[in-house]
């Protein structure tokens, strides 16, 4: 009935009522044990694996119990593709104590308490590796369990096909799935019926790479569609129509979801879902400041992380954004972040560790290695999400210095008073005290450093970012040395790698540069 169809219009996640105990801790443990699922399953030749995972907790031993399982009617491309959309799904719901995932072509459940028998459980390390003949010690766990899951799938599928069908849901609900074989195409004509004849009313804002408004499809969907400020050479138009479909397959709960595009008009629009509340910069800096509490802050953090992390090492090519800002990060209903503004992304080759390439970004976020001397690498996002961190502690922005001559960029300023035992001085006065922990808050000013220290080399990678961020440990020895920023008067201020001495160059850092305060 679902032959070769792993992931259709339907997937969705289900999370429960109920909050675990220990929750920074059940929320690691769920995150560990899905991830191993996920890797693990499509390798079993039942296509299912029931596993657990205990971990020590300050009040107890806490126990994450996972089912993952495929349909036998697709491959095992099919069956990672649909876990990975599946796990994208259920990732929301931690610290929820259970949490279920369902698709065309498979199922994934986590949960706080047993639901399987102990005889279904899979060991999921030889699958972790490489292939070998151990698989036939899994075969009787997941033969025994294979058919009762697989009724239960097909049931569920079907009750929740019907259920969605009966039930009334809000516009911006709508989500369409990952779109592997490319972008939906719409006629010009379609996008600009949605956005009333492109109207002033409906103008959502203004990016380095064009005018973005909002539409609503026939469909009743709610979009924000994007005008491109390119031109439309054949060349231009090929590069696109390549792009675009790459970008499209880039799926994360992280980053913003491309919807379609049109190519054929007299303009070049792409179409991509519609974030409720706006992007993070009109909250930290505009007429929301201070909207924001903390809880909330540390989700975007975490979340920005999590987007970038899969940019640069879980998509099957290595992509660096080149552009990360709070103005590119939007939020949804939930305030969770989506990283959006892929105009200037470039791919960087499997056997290369940086490109050399012209400069494009924005000034205050970009790394000096890049500005100054075109060195493109996936460190380059890691500085840009570094100055970020400390923007949404602080509310501040890193370069706003025009109202005061004499004020110093937020990076400066920030590692000053770090090195005098007073980074608290940064925080947001906004933020209740209450809300947040003093040695939680100092980490955190640490990871922001660590991720803008002058060397690419000593930058963490942003997987090591998640992890550090996700630990209540301390970061010792892995301390950060002293960031590297570009003066407003285009000086960059540097530290040697051995970090014993200090150089300023007074370089005018190429005709390039120049093009970053005009973004």
């Amino acid at each position: 009935m679902f032959y070769q169809e792993s992931t259709q219009v339907g997937n969705l996640g289900i999370c429960g009522g109920s909050t675990a105990s220990q929750q920074n801790v059940f929320g690691t443990t769920v995150e560990s044990l899905l991830g191993d699922l996920v890797k693990a399953t499509p390798r079993i030749d039942s296509f299912f694996a029931a596993s657990r995972e205990e971990v020590g907790g300050v009040n107890g031993n806490v126990t994450a119990y996972g089912v993952a399982q495929c349909m036998e009617t697709i491959d095992e491309k099919g069956c990672m593709e649909c876990l990975k959309v599946a796990l994208a799904n259920i990732q929301r719901c931690p610290p929820d104590s259970d949490g279920r995932a369902v698709d065309t072509g498979c199922f994934l459940r986590y949960s706080d308490s047993p639901f399987f028998g102990a005889n279904y459980t899979i060991d999921l390390k030889p699958f972790l590796k490489t292939r070998n003949t151990t698989k036939r010690d899994a075969l009787i766990g997941g033969l025994v369990g294979g058919g009762g899951l697989l009724l239960l799938i097909t049931l569920l599928l079907f009750w929740v096909r019907k259920s969605r069908n009966n039930m009334a849901v809000p516009q911006e609900d709508v989500e369409a799935p990952p779109e592997l074989q490319g972008p939906l195409t719409y006629t010009y004509k379609e996008l600009n019926f949605a956005t009333t004849n492109f109207s002033q009313q409906n103008k959502l804002g203004e990016g380095g790479f064009g005018e973005v408004y909002k539409g609503i499809l026939k469909n009743g969907r709610v979009v924000a569609v994007k005008k491109l400020a390119i031109s439309k050479s054949e060349k231009v138009k090929a590069e696109f129509d390549t792009e675009v479909k790459l970008i499209s397959n880039v799926h994360h709960r992280n980053l913003v979801r491309l919807v379609g595009c049109c190519s054929k008009g007299p303009e070049l629009l792409l179409v991509y879902e519609f974030m409720p509340n706006g992007s993070l910069d009109k909250h930290l800096f505009g007429e929301g400041h201070g909207s924001l509490n903390w809880k909330q802050r540390f989700d975007i953090i975490v979340g920005t992380a999590k987007g970038l992390a899969y940019l640069h090492e879980e998509f099957h090519v290595c992509i660096i954004h080149r552009d990360i800002k709070p103005s590119n990060i939007l939020l949804d209903r939930d305030f969770q972040p989506k990283i959006a503004d892929f105009g200037l992304v470039r791919l960087l080759p499997e056997d290369q560790t940086h490109l050399s390439t012209k400069f494009a970004g924005t000034f205050g976020y970009t790394a000096p290695e890049y500005a100054i001397h075109g060195q493109l690498s996936v460190k380059v996002d890691t500085y840009s999400f570094g100055v970020v961190v400390l923007e949404i502690i602080s509310g501040l922005k890193n370069n706003e210095t025009s109202l005061d001559p004499t004020a110093e960029f937020l990076l400066k300023r920030a590692w000053g008073l770090y090195q005098d035992n007073m980074a608290m001085e940064i925080v947001d006065r906004s933020l209740d005290p209450e809300e947040y922990d003093i040695d939680e808050m100092q980490r955190m000013i640490e990871i922001a450093f660590l991720c803008t220290q002058s060397s690419a080399s000593f930058r963490p990678t942003m997987s090591e970012v998640v992890t550090m961020l996700r630990t209540v440990s301390s970061l010792e020895p892995r301390q950060p040395t002293r960031p590297a920023f570009i003066e407003s008067d285009r000086r960059v201020d540097i530290i040697p790698q051995d970090n014993r001495s200090t150089s300023t160059s007074s370089s005018n850092a190429t005709n390039s540069i120049s093009q970053v305060s005009g973004r």
